[in-house]
C-alpha cells in the first residue's frame, strides 16, 4: 500500500493511493509530509512564484529526508507561454528566473545536476480541424500534434489523408510493427495515429487551444559532469552508475529546448524512428526507465473506453498501476521527487516521497504527496 496525502490550502486529507480510500495513518514520515505540505502551498501553475515553490519545497525535503536522488520538473514557464502570447522580453525574464532558481537549488544543496531542456516552443503556423468527423479525434493539452482516430468513417480516412499540414497517417497495426510492440499493447493505441507537420496543431473537441507548442524537438539540449549522454533513455544507465557515490539531481526543464538553454550543453536524441517526444507522461517515462515508452501512455489515447468509478489510483490520470523499472524503483539509497508539473511526479519518478502540484486545466487544486512503502516499508505502515 501506498500513500497519498492531499493538501487543499491547508486542510489534508490521509488516503490510499490505489484506492482513494481515507487512511488513519499517523506516523512519524507521514506527519513530516504533512508538515512539508504545510509550509509549501501551491501558487498556481502560471504564477511567477511557481518554480521557486519547487526548489523550496525540495530544499525542505533534503533536510527533513536527506536523500541521496532528487528528481525535479519546473514547469511554470511552459504554461505561462502556451496559454498566453509573451513578448520576448518577459519569456526572457521568465527563463533567467527559472535557471536562478536551478542554481540556487544545486548551491545550496551540492547534489551534482543532470540538467536537460525537454524542448523548445513555436508560435503555432496553423490549426487542423477535425472537431467535424464522423468518428471521434482525440488529442490532449499536452500532445497536439499528435492525435488518435477512432471509428473511423471512410470519409474521415479520405479527409484526413488529404490534409496537407499532415505528415503521416499510421494504423494501430503499422505502429505496433514499426515499434515492436506486443499484443497487450493494442489495447490503449488508437485506430489510426495522425501526425501533424511541424508548427500545425490539431484542433479537437474539449482541448483548450494554445498560443504555443512543442516544435519538433529531435534533439533536446542536456547538461551534465557525468559522462556523454547522446539519448534521453541513457540518462537513468549514468545515474545508476554513480551508485552511491554521488548525491544527483535529475531536473527537467519544460518548455526550454537548445535556444533558451543556459547553461553548456550536450545534444541528446528525443526520438524513436519517426516519433519524437512532445512533454507529458511518455517523455519522462522513457527519461526515468532508460528505455522508449511509446505505449504505456500512447499518443492519442481515448480514455473515455477505460473511464469507470471502480478504477484504481483515482489520483494517478490515466494510469491503471504504477510504472515498473522507473528510476526511483531501481534506485539504492533514498529518493524524492518534486515538481509542478500535475499527476505526473508520483508516477513517472517511482521515488520513495513525492511532491507534487495537484492542478487542472490553470486550476490551482492544492498539492499531492506519496509515500511508496516499497522503500519507506514499516515507517509508515
Amino acid at each position: 500500500m501506498s500513500i497519498a496525502i492531499v493538501d487543499v490550502n491547508g486542510w489534508q486529507n490521509v488516503l490510499d493511493l490505489k484506492s482513494g480510500k481515507k487512511r488513519t495513518e499517523d506516523t512519524p514520515l507521514i506527519r513530516l509530509v504533512r508538515q512539508v505540505l504545510d509550509r509549501h502551498p501551491y501558487p498556481g501553475d502560471t504564477d511567477l512564484r511557481s518554480n521557486t515553490w519547487v526548489t523550496d519545497t525540495a530544499l525542505d525535503m533534503l533536510e527533513q529526508y536527506n536523500p541521496q536522488l532528487v528528481f525535479l520538473s519546473y514547469a511554470q514557464q511552459y504554461f505561462a507561454a502556451r496559454y498566453t502570447r509573451l513578448p520576448d522580453i518577459a519569456w526572457d525574464a521568465m527563463t533567467d528566473e527559472l535557471f536562478s532558481e536551478i542554481e540556487r537549488f544545486v548551491r545550496q544543496s551540492g547534489f551534482t545536476p543532470i540538467i536537460i531542456g525537454n524542448g523548445d516552443m513555436i508560435t503555432i503556423e496553423g490549426w487542423i480541424d477535425l472537431t467535424k468527423l464522423d468518428g471521434a479525434a482525440v488529442c490532449t493539452s499536452c500532445s497536439t500534434r499528435y492525435a488518435g482516430l477512432y471509428n473511423t468513417s471512410r470519409r474521415d480516412f479520405e479527409y484526413v489523408h488529404n490534409l496537407q499540414q499532415v505528415e503521416r497517417v499510421v494504423s494501430k497495426a503499422e505502429f505496433i510493427r514499426e515499434f515492436d510492440g506486443h499484443q497487450e499493447d493494442v489495447r490503449r493505441l488508437p485506430e489510426y495515429l495522425v501526425v501533424a507537420k511541424a508548427g500545425y496543431c490539431f484542433k479537437t473537441p474539449a482541448v483548450p487551444q494554445p498560443v504555443m507548442m512543442p516544435a519538433r524537438n529531435e534533439v533536446v539540449p542536456i547538461y551534465t559532469e557525468l559522462g556523454k549522454i547522446t539519448d534521453i533513455t541513457g540518462i537513468c544507465e549514468h545515474i545508476r552508475a554513480c551508485g552511491g557515490n554521488k548525491k544527483i539531481a535529475l531536473i527537467v526543464l519544460e518548455g526550454i529546448g537548445r535556444k533558451h538553454f543556459r547553461l553548456p550543453y550536450q545534444e541528446c536524441s528525443n526520438r524513436l524512428k519517426w516519433f519524437c517526444y512532445e512533454p507529458g507522461v511518455a517523455q519522462y517515462l522513457s527519461i526515468s526507465c532508460g528505455k522508449h515508452q511509446l505505449f504505456q501512455y500512447p499518443a492519442g489515447y481515448r480514455q473515455s473506453v477505460e473511464a469507470d468509478v471502480n478504477t484504481d489510483y483515482p489520483f494517478s490520470g490515466k494510469f491503471e498501476e504504477m510504472p515498473a523499472g522507473t528510476l526511483g524503483e531501481k534506485f539504492v539509497g533514498k529518493s524524492i521527487a518534486i515538481g509542478n508539473r500535475s499527476m505526473f511526479m508520483h508516477t513517472v519518478a517511482g521515488v520513495d516521497i513525492s511532491i507534487e502540484c495537484f492542478a487542472r486545466n490553470l486550476n490551482n487544486l492544492g498539492c499531492l504527496a506519496v509515500i511508496h512503502k516499497r522503500k519507506v516499508g514499516q515507517r509508515f505502515l
